[in-house]
């Protein structure tokens, strides 16, 4: 598997990047078998893994560092998140100083290692200035704990504003940004994008099966048994006219995916790291045959007429479902219109 540059940092990944957040709990728990399946992508040429504290709260980690202990850690580039509540107390969340630098040394206890390679931020945090998450996490860059730091889900202006914040205070800047990018969430090609290009961002998009409507399950007359409808109805609940119109253009790059003679998976992972912007894409299987049906996508060519097709069922830098933007801006929530 060729490798590619990670951003400007000098550092090689490989075009596919192994997600985490299926082992444990949320998806295998069976600790063995989601260890044999991230060996298996090592062995493929994946030498880039990503997970965060909050998967399966704190178990995701945990069979990382056990894949990893066997002596393979020195040649995997390691990658994880902070953020999410991690339990009941009010301050075990968030982006503050005080709860990045206790939750990384849990991270670094689970993961096994004396080094986090990317260290990222999972969310924005409307009620924490910026310059104050730079600072912890610098802190922990001078300290040898983190060798790099990156963002997920923010918004452009948040990116820009984190570069000017860094070269302000002469900190240690975000050398990365994790997007939500896929056939069906195009949004990210109109401005978030451009602003990584402009500043040498790495970018390594999760979810680029749209999670799981573009795995070949969702098709019309045969949609999927999923208890995401109920904890996630804007995303699943068919009922609603924006699913209705995701399934319908499903159903389109299906065809087309048949029609080029290639898997929808294998598409859907190609169309998102052609992109000159993307650095690789997070696959995040849960099972060994998840996994093995999506390592060819790295190399799936994608011919200029069907790039055109796909233009023409869903446009560029838009979102079938403004609901999979991943990240809910709160200026624009209700709380926030009422004084």
């Amino acid at each position: 598997m060729k490798v590619r540059a990670f951003g400007s940092t000098g550092v090689r990944v490989s075009p596919l990047c192994l997600g985490a957040m299926m082992f444990g709990k949320w998806g295998n728990p069976d600790h063995e078998d989601s260890v044999r399946i991230i060996h298996r992508a090592l062995d493929a040429g994946v030498n880039f893994i990503d997970t965060a504290d909050v998967y399966s709260y704190g178990e995701s980690e945990e069979i990382v560092g056990k894949a990893l202990a066997d002596g393979r850690r020195e040649r995997v580039v390691l990658a994880t998140k902070v953020h999410a509540p991690m339990g009941e107390d009010p301050n075990q969340v968030g982006n503050s100083r005080r709860w990045i630098m206790q939750e990384v040394e849990a991270s670094l206890r689970r993961l096994k290692t004396d080094w986090i390679d990317l260290y990222q931020i999972h969310r924005p945090a409307h009620n924490t200035d910026i310059e104050e998450t730079l600072g912890a996490l610098d802190d922990l860059v001078r300290q040898g704990k983190v060798r790099y730091i990156g963002s997920s889900t923010f918004p452009p202006s948040q990116i820009v504003e984190a570069q000017w914040a860094a070269r302000d205070r002469r900190t240690a800047r975000f050398v990365c940004e994790q997007p939500p990018y896929s056939l069906l969430t195009r949004g990210i090609e109109a401005d978030v994008l451009p602003t990584c290009q402009r500043h040498k961002l790495a970018v390594i998009p999760w979810s680029p099966l749209a999670g799981g409507w573009l795995s070949g399950k969702w098709r019309k007359g045969s949609t999927p048994q999923s208890t995401r409808a109920a904890r996630l109805p804007a995303r699943y609940d068919l009922s609603l006219p924006a699913n209705q119109k995701k399934l319908e253009v499903t159903e389109g790059l299906a065809r087309l995916a048949e029609e080029a003679g290639m898997s929808l998976i294998h598409l859907a992972v190609a169309f998102v790291i052609r992109h000159p912007a993307v650095t690789s894409a997070i696959i995040g299987p849960r099972t060994m045959e998840q996994l093995e049906s999506q390592l060819g996508a790295a190399e799936v060519q994608l011919s200029d007429d069907l790039l055109d097709r796909i233009v023409a069922l869903v446009p560029p830098g838009q979102n079938v479902n403004v609901a999979d933007s991943g990240w809910e801006n709160p200026a624009l929530t209700a709380k926030a219109r009422r004084r």
